[in-house]
C-alpha cells in the first residue's frame, strides 16, 4: 500500500495526489511557478519519486519514444530532423574547450562512438550552417581517458552556437531564443550555457533573455586555452519546432507561444498587457534603406496623421538596443512595415494590436510564412497589404510585358539568389487611396478590442 502510494498516477484519491504532487515540486523547484507549468502531463508516466533525480527527470523530458529509452538504457541519445540535430546526456560530461569536444561518460563496454553536432537550427540551410562550427561528442567505452577537469559545475549545460544568421533579428529569435526557451524554460534557471561561435555582440543584445532562462554567466568556449569543464549532465544542440513558433505538446511543461510573451515580459519588464491600454493609437513605422523602401513614405506619414494614429517612424540601427526598443514596440497599437526582418518585432505587441504588413510582389508565401501566421498565436491581430504590379519599382524598371511580372515563375526556377536579386530588391511606391482602406481598418480593430478575461 505505501508502495503505491508513492506512483503519482496511482493516488487513491485525489486530495492525496494534490499533496504528493505539491512535495515533489517544492522539493525539485522552489519556484512561483503553477505545478502544471512545472510538469506538464504527468499522466501518461508512472514515477518514483524516491527514484527521481531531478536533473534526469528534467533532461529526460526533453526525449521521447525510442530516443527516451535509449537515454534511460544508456545515459546519451541523439535525434535529428529537417532542421535541428539535438543530443541529450544524463551522464557526466566533460567540455574540451579546445577543439569543442564533449566527453560523455559510459558504464557500459560499448566501442566510443563519435558524433559531430552543429548546434544551430537551421541545419536545412547550408548557407548558415557553414557558419556554424561542428562540436564532436564521444561517448561509450574510452580507449584513452577524458582530461581532467579544471571547472566543475553543478547543473546542466546546454551548447548552441551564437553565429549562423545572426545579425538578422528574426533568424535570431526563430532559431536561438525561441529554441533556447523550448528547451530549456522547464529546467527554472538550473542550467548554464556554453555559447560556441561565440558573439559577444550578440550574447550583450539578448542578455535579458539569456539571464532570465539561466541563473549562470555564460561560457565562451572558443578561448581555446585548453580548459575542461565538467557538468552532470548536458544537451548539445536547441530543440526547433517552426517559423516563431511553439508547440505546447512537444514541450516539457506545455509551454505556449503566450507564455514566451509572457517571458519576454518579464524579460524586458514590459509594462502594456493590452491595447485597450493605449489611449491615443500609435502606429510603428518601420522604416527601410536599402531594399523595400517606401518610396512616398513622407505622404503615408501625413496620411497616417490625418486618420487620427499618434506615429513613430523607427529605422534598424533603433533595433540593436533590444532593451530600449522592446519597450517602444510594447506602447504601439500597430505596427506597419514591408516585409522584413523588422516585422520580427510584432512579438513585442500588446495583445490584441494589429500589424500590417505591405507585401511586394511574389512575396505572399515568404510574408504569410514567417509573419503572418505566427502573429495569430502571439494574440496580435495581422493584415496584410498586396501591392499592384504598379507600385512596384520593377514596373518602371522592366515594364508590364517583362516575364517579372507576366511570367514570374521563369524567374524563382532560377533559384534563391535570382528570386532575391528581382523580388526582394524592389522597391514601393503605395497607392494611398488604396492603402488609406487598410489602416483604417487596424484603427477599427484597436480601438473595439476589449481584453479577455
Amino acid at each position: 500500500m505505501e508502495k503505491e502510494s508513492r506512483r503519482l498516477v496511482n493516488c487513491a484519491t485525489l486530495p492525496i495526489c494534490l499533496v504528493l504532487i505539491s512535495l515533489v515540486y517544492a522539493t525539485f523547484f522552489h519556484s512561483n511557478d503553477t505545478i502544471l507549468e512545472s510538469w506538464g502531463n504527468l499522466s501518461s508516466e508512472k514515477i518514483n519519486i524516491d527514484a527521481v533525480d531531478p536533473q534526469e527527470f528534467l533532461l529526460r523530458r526533453l526525449v521521447r519514444g525510442d530516443d527516451r529509452v535509449q537515454l534511460d538504457s544508456n545515459g546519451f541519445s541523439c535525434r535529428a530532423d529537417v532542421h535541428a540535430q539535438v543530443c541529450v546526456a544524463n551522464k557526466p560530461v566533460r567540455i574540451y574547450n579546445k577543439g569543442l569536444t564533449v566527453y560523455v561518460q559510459s558504464d557500459s563496454d560499448q566501442p566510443q562512438v563519435k558524433r559531430i553536432v552543429k548546434p544551430y537550427a537551421r541545419l536545412e540551410d547550408e548557407t548558415a550552417m557553414k557558419r556554424v562550427s561542428p562540436v564532436q561528442i564521444l561517448h561509450g567505452k574510452n580507449t584513452i581517458d577524458p582530461p581532467a577537469c579544471n571547472f566543475a559545475h553543478n547543473v546542466t549545460a546546454v551548447v548552441f552556437s551564437s553565429k549562423g544568421f545572426t545579425g538578422n533579428v528574426f533568424h535570431e529569435f526563430n532559431e536561438i531564443i525561441i529554441p533556447l526557451f523550448i528547451t530549456t524554460r522547464h529546467f527554472r534557471s538550473r542550467v548554464r550555457f556554453v555559447i560556441t561561435d561565440f558573439e559577444l555582440w550578440w550574447v550583450q543584445k539578448y542578455n535579458r533573455c539569456l539571464s532570465h532562462l539561466s541563473a549562470y554567466e555564460v561560457i565562451n568556449p572558443g578561448t581555446d586555452d585548453g580548459s575542461v569543464h565538467c557538468f552532470p549532465g548536458a544537451v548539445i544542440g536547441l530543440t526547433y519546432h517552426d517559423n516563431l513558433a511553439l508547440n505546447s505538446t512537444d514541450i516539457p511543461g506545455g509551454y505556449s507561444m503566450f507564455d514566451f510573451k509572457q517571458f519576454l515580459k518579464e524579460s524586458y519588464n514590459l509594462k502594456i498587457n493590452h491595447v485597450s491600454e493605449i489611449q491615443k493609437p500609435m502606429l510603428m513605422l518601420i522604416s527601410r534603406r536599402k531594399t523595400r523602401r517606401f518610396l512616398n513614405e513622407d505622404k503615408m506619414v501625413e496620411m497616417i496623421m490625418e486618420l487620427g494614429f499618434q506615429i513613430t517612424r523607427v529605422e534598424p540601427e533603433w533595433m540593436y538596443n533590444l532593451d530600449e526598443f522592446a519597450e517602444v514596440v510594447n506602447s504601439c497599437s500597430v505596427m506597419l512595415g514591408a516585409h522584413g526582418a523588422g516585422l520580427t518585432n510584432e512579438i513585442f505587441l500588446p495583445t490584441g494590436a494589429v500589424m500590417v504588413q505591405v507585401v511586394p510582389l511574389q512575396n505572399e508565401w515568404v510574408a504569410t510564412t514567417y509573419y503572418g501566421g505566427p502573429a495569430k498565436e502571439m494574440g496580435v491581430r495581422y493584415l496584410e497589404y498586396k501591392i499592384e504590379p504598379e507600385e512596384s519599382s520593377l514596373f518602371d524598371t522592366y515594364g508590364k510585358d517583362h516575364p517579372v511580372f507576366t511570367d514570374p515563375k521563369s524567374i524563382i526556377s532560377k533559384g534563391y539568389n535570382a528570386f532575391r536579386s528581382v523580388y526582394l530588391d524592389q522597391d514601393l511606391k503605395i497607392n494611398l487611396e488604396r492603402f488609406k482602406k487598410t489602416l483604417i481598418e487596424a484603427k477599427q480593430i484597436v480601438e473595439s478590442s476589449t481584453p479577455i478575461n
